[in-house]
């Protein structure tokens, strides 16, 4: 199917919330799916949108995750109410964790989600305010056409 008009959503994410994780990334990867997207596009979408899911609810109180899916590109956005990144550098290094122990022994927090979002993007920026929240945007671009 070739997308002609923006098609836009948004899920709000509780912090802590472990019960619910994955619904929002599931839910995204369903629309795409449902407008017949590549499934290299849709399993890109969806692994940069858990990865920024989980980051929500294991780092923040809240967090809301906004996409706009267009002809040409998705566009992810993820706003959280965090303690923000000190030192956004190292936090993209693979392996590098700020997750509390408790996280990590439910097997979460091993330091993969910046890294793993980036690498699904084909844009990616953050921003960050120690204090104050994170922002990321993910872009993946889209190949016209049907998988």
């Amino acid at each position: 199917m070739i997308i002609k008009n923006s098609i836009e959503g948004s899920f709000h994410l509780t912090g802590g919330d472990f019960t619910n994780a994955g619904i929002a990334s599931s839910e995204l990867k369903s629309i795409l799916t449902e407008l017949g997207l590549d499934d290299n596009v849709i399993r890109r979408a969806a692994i940069a949108t858990f990865e920024a899911e989980m980051n929500v609810i294991i780092h923040a109180i809240a967090g809301t995750i906004y996409y706009s899916i267009m002809p040409e590109h998705i566009k992810i956005i993820v706003n959280d109410m965090g303690p923000g990144i000190e030192d956004i550098e190292l936090a993209m290094q693979e392996g590098y964790s700020t997750a509390p122990d408790w996280v990590r022994e439910m097997g979460w927090g091993a330091g993969m989600g910046l890294p793993n979002m980036k690498k699904n993007s084909d844009e990616f920026k953050i921003d960050s305010v120690v204090g104050e929240g994170t922002t990321v945007e993910i872009i993946i671009n889209i190949k016209q056409g049907l998988r």
